[in-house]
């Protein structure tokens, strides 16, 4: 399988030159391994995953570190959280940088190993799956937005021209019936299994921790310890709400979105890009895969947080707003392949209620539709869903 490269890249060369050890997190199949591997060829690499090198880590951590003096790709360390400790004694008798890259899916065991071993050694970036403009580097690639979003964006899918709505199908099995065993606050697989398609269908919107464990028959304190999960394991993500120095009355409820629309499509049993082009959540779905878009493109920059969403308790609603300094970039979001003015009112009113604050004067109107074709109207840039990625989000 030919390497295509990857955004991160630059981040990943740049901590390399400034840390001992370099800590990739990011999903189960997001390409960590194949990004480690091409990205450092002279290292020595060893996995994890298999149970003898799994035990010779945990058991021996010592004499598993003893064969690599100058250090080692080391995938999926969160299967042996101790062997922090020992880079870390490793790393400050031999602090050069680069020496250690070590990766993890699981972001719940992986941080808490970091933030206790090697804290102030090692910088941490994450490998989220292909960002619209890596996956148009696939001669496979879809040039219709709905097989986009259906297809959703894991490398394997497309390098090895897969199935996509039977891959992801085999993926979820994995994560629920794999990873998350090794989770002790799950103990019931097929109430999250539940769970998790509800929070698909509620893609986009805000998320209210009652009414979807009123649905799924637990606890709003399950809810949230369930959201967590589906978070650190970099399944969904949740946007804050933007208050700025307005003292209006604003609704303060996080917006959930999932980092991968193919799978959002799997857990909402929709079988076809077709079948997505009619469904009744097509608008939700496509503000999803918009807002995962610019998620990776920060993320995959080294840009963590600065993403919200606006909602005014009786007014406007814009779906993102990205904060740069005192700057600010609003952007709705609308699924309709022809425009219409009403599409532009909600970024209005929000100019308008930002005046007299030190955000005033400085906010970018923008509007991703399903359209094909870019225009300017009212000083909104309205930028068809291929041309995401030519605009800066950072």
């Amino acid at each position: 399988m030919n390497y295509k490269p990857r955004i991160l890249e630059s981040l990943v060369h740049r901590a390399a030159g400034e840390y001992p050890v370099v800590t990739i997190t990011g999903p189960r199949q997001s390409g960590k391994t194949t990004l480690c591997r091409s990205l450092f060829p002279d290292k020595p690499y060893v996995n994890l995953e298999p149970l003898d090198e799994r035990d010779y880590a945990r058991n021996d951590p010592r004499g598993f570190l003893a064969k690599y003096p100058g250090g080692a790709v080391i995938d999926e360390i969160q299967n042996a959280p101790g062997l922090a400790s020992y880079i870390q004694v490793a790393v400050d008798d031999n602090p050069a940088p680069g020496s250690f890259v070590v990766t993890g899916s699981q972001h719940f065991g992986l941080t808490q190993a970091v933030s206790q071993s090697l804290a102030g050694r090692t910088a941490m970036v994450h490998l989220l799956p292909l960002s619209f403009d890596e996956l148009t580097s696939f001669d496979t690639a879809a040039d219709d937005l709905w097989q986009v979003i259906f297809r959703g964006a894991y490398p394997a899918i497309h390098a090895r021209r897969l199935n996509a709505r039977r891959w992801l199908e085999n993926y979820l099995l994995t994560y629920v019936e794999r990873d998350l065993r090794q989770i002790s606050a799950i103990g019931d697989l097929a109430a999250f299994a539940n769970f998790m398609a509800l929070a698909a269908g509620r893609s986009a919107r805000e998320f209210n921790s009652s009414a979807i464990g009123g649905d799924a028959g637990v606890s709003h304190n399950t809810v949230r310890a369930w959201m967590s999960v589906l978070e650190a394991s970099f399944i969904v993500f949740r946007l804050p709400a933007w208050h700025g120095n307005l003292r209006k009355q604003l609704r303060k409820t996080p917006k959930l979105y999932f980092v991968d629309s193919g799978l959002a499509c799997r857990l909402l049993g929709i079988r076809s890009a077709e079948e997505l082009r009619r469904h009744p959540l097509r608008g939700e779905i496509f503000e999803s895969w918009v807002a995962a878009e610019i998620f990776k493109h920060r993320t995959h920059r080294g840009e963590a947080g600065g993403m919200f969403h606006f909602r005014a308790a009786r007014g406007p609603e814009v779906d993102i707003v990205v904060r740069k300094g005192f700057s600010l970039i609003g952007c709705e979001v609308k699924s309709a392949a022809t425009m219409d003015g009403s599409f532009l009112r909600p970024l209005h009113r929000l100019e308008e209620l930002i005046e007299g604050t030190p955000e005033s004067g400085a906010l970018s109107k923008r509007l991703v539709f399903g359209g094909d074709r870019g225009q300017k109207r009212s000083q909104v840039e309205c930028i068809p869903w291929r041309e995401i990625h030519q605009k800066d989000w950072m």
